[in-house]
C-alpha cells in the first residue's frame, strides 16, 4: 500500500490538485488548527459523510472527555465532522499510509484506542497501532460485494491486517460470515446491527424551511437526495413533466458537481435557484432548488411529499434511505443498493419503498404519489415502522466496545 502510494501520489496530485493540495499538510500528519490537538482517549476514523453520521451517533454515548480525535478521508466528510463533532474532539485528515505521516500522527494525538467506522483498513496505520499497543475495533462493519470479491483473491495476505483488530462489530450475519471466510476468528466478530438506524433526528432548520415553503408557494416538495453523476439527467427528465405542480429539491452527493448540475437544469428550460442564493431570490418561483450546501439534506426530508435516493440508478452501491424513511416519506430507489444489502432486503420484504429502473419509472412514481397522497402516506408509514423496529444497535455496539473504552480511560 505504501509503495503504491509513493508511485501514484504525483499522479493523484496532478489529477485532483483541488482535492488534495489544500489538505496536503493534514494528510502528511501535520496539524492545521490554531489550538493544540487533543491527546489520549479514542480516535474515531470515519471515511466520509455517511460514516461521520455513524461516528456522531456513537460519540453521543461516550463520556464527554473520552473522544480525542476524529479523522476523515474526504473534504465533505471533514466539513461534516467539524459541524457535528468539533466541540467534542480534534478534527483531522487520516494521514497518508506512509511511515513518516503515520508516526507523526500517532505522536501528535497519542490515541489510547482506535475505532474504525464500517472498516477502512490501512496497513501502516494498523501496524503502528499494534506496535504502540493501541487496541483497534471496527463498528458498524460491513463487507460489500465488490470488497469481498477483491479481498477473497488476496486472503492469504490479510492476516497481518485483520490481526491488528481486537473486535469486529458488524451489521449482519452475512458480514460476519464473510469476515470469517476471510480468516478472522469468529470469536472476534459480534453482530451488533446497523448504527444508521440509531442516527438521532436532525434538528429543524426553521429559516431554510420557511424559505423553501415560500419558494414552493403551496406546491408539494419532491426531493432527489445524494444524486451521483449520470443520475441528474434522469431526475430532470422524470421531474420536468411535474414542473409547476411541485418543487424539486435536487441535492448532488458531491457539491463540486453543482455547477454542472445547474447547467443541466437550465438546459431543460426549468427555472433554478441555488440554496445558497435562496434568501436573495424569494420571488423567483423556481421549479428546482439546487442544494449546494453540506449537512442540510437530512433535516429537509421532513418537508418532502416524495423522495428519490441517489446512487441507485447508477452502479455505485446506493445511499442511506433511512434519512427520508424516518419521516414517513414515500421513497423510490433504483436497483443499485449493494452497500445496504440487508437493509434493502428488509425494505423489499415490507414493501416499504418503490423500486424503479429508469427515469420514466421515477416520474410515474412521483406522479402517482402526488395524485394519491393517502397511498403515499401508507407507503411512507411502512418505511417509518421499519426504522422504528430496527433500533438497538447502539447499545450492542457500546457493550462490544466496553473493554476497549476502558483501556482508553487508562
Amino acid at each position: 500500500m505504501a509503495t503504491g502510494l509513493v508511485t501514484v501520489g504525483p499522479i493523484l496530485l496532478a489529477r485532483r490538485r483541488a482535492h488534495y493540495l489544500p489538505t496536503l499538510r493534514g494528510r502528511l500528519g501535520g496539524w492545521e488548527d490554531d489550538g493544540p490537538p487533543r491527546r489520549g482517549g479514542v480516535w474515531l476514523h470515519a471515511v466520509s459523510v455517511g460514516e461521520v453520521g455513524v461516528a456522531a451517533t456513537l460519540a453521543q454515548e461516550l463520556p464527554a472527555d473520552q473522544l480525542s480525535v476524529v479523522t476523515t478521508v474526504t473534504p465533505t466528510g471533514q466539513a461534516e465532522a467539524r459541524r457535528k463533532l468539533a466541540s467534542r474532539a480534534s478534527i483531522a485528515y487520516l494521514p497518508f499510509d506512509l511511515r513518516a505521516p503515520v508516526e507523526r500522527f500517532f505522536d501528535r494525538f497519542r490515541p489510547r484506542a482506535l475505532v474504525l467506522v464500517e472498516g477502512d483498513y490501512w496497513p501502516l496505520v494498523l501496524r503502528e497501532a499494534s506496535r504502540r499497543a493501541v487496541p483497534v475495533a471496527v463498528v458498524n462493519g460491513r463487507v460489500g460485494d465488490r470488497g469481498f470479491r477483491r479481498m477473497r483473491r488476496i486472503r492469504r495476505f490479510l492476516g497481518p491486517l485483520f490481526d491488528a483488530v481486537t473486535r469486529f462489530g458488524v451489521q449482519t450475519e452475512d458480514d460476519a460470515s464473510r469476515l470469517a471466510e476471510l480468516g478472522v476468528d469468529r470469536d472476534r466478530i459480534v453482530v451488533t446491527g446497523n448504527l444508521k438506524y440509531e442516527t438521532p433526528e436532525p434538528p429543524p432548520a426553521p429559516e431554510l424551511e420557511a424559505a423553501l415553503r415560500h419558494a414552493a408557494d403551496g406546491r408539494p416538495l419532491v426531493v432527489a437526495g445524494s444524486t451521483m453523476a449520470g443520475e441528474d439527467e434522469q431526475v430532470v427528465e422524470a421531474f420536468r413533466p411535474l414542473a409547476g405542480r411541485a418543487l424539486l429539491l435536487l441535492a448532488p452527493r458531491h457539491p463540486e458537481r453543482c455547477d454542472a448540475v445547474a447547467e443541466l437544469v437550465a438546459a431543460s428550460g426549468m427555472r433554478l435557484v441555488r440554496r445558497s442564493a435562496l434568501s436573495e431570490a424569494l420571488d423567483a418561483h423556481p421549479d428546482v432548488v439546487l442544494l449546494d450546501t453540506v449537512g442540510e439534506l437530512a433535516a429537509l426530508y421532513r418537508m418532502a411529499a416524495a423522495a428519490f435516493i441517489g446512487g441507485t440508478l447508477v452502479p455505485t452501491g446506493g445511499h442511506n434511505p433511512l434519512e427520508a424513511a424516518r419521516w414517513g416519506v414515500p421513497v423510490a430507489v433504483g436497483p443499485s443498493m449493494e452497500n445496504f444489502r440487508e437493509m434493502a432486503a428488509d425494505f423489499d420484504r415490507r414493501a416499504a419503498w418503490m423500486r424503479i429502473r429508469k427515469a420514466a419509472d421515477l416520474g410515474a412514481a412521483w406522479r402517482a404519489w402526488l395524485d394519491d397522497p393517502g397511498a403515499a402516506r401508507e407507503l411512507g408509514e411502512r418505511g417509518r415502522a421499519l426504522v422504528d423496529t430496527n433500533r438497538g444497535a447502539l447499545a450492542r455496539t457500546i457493550e462490544m466496545l466496553r473493554p476497549i473504552l476502558e483501556a482508553a480511560e487508562g
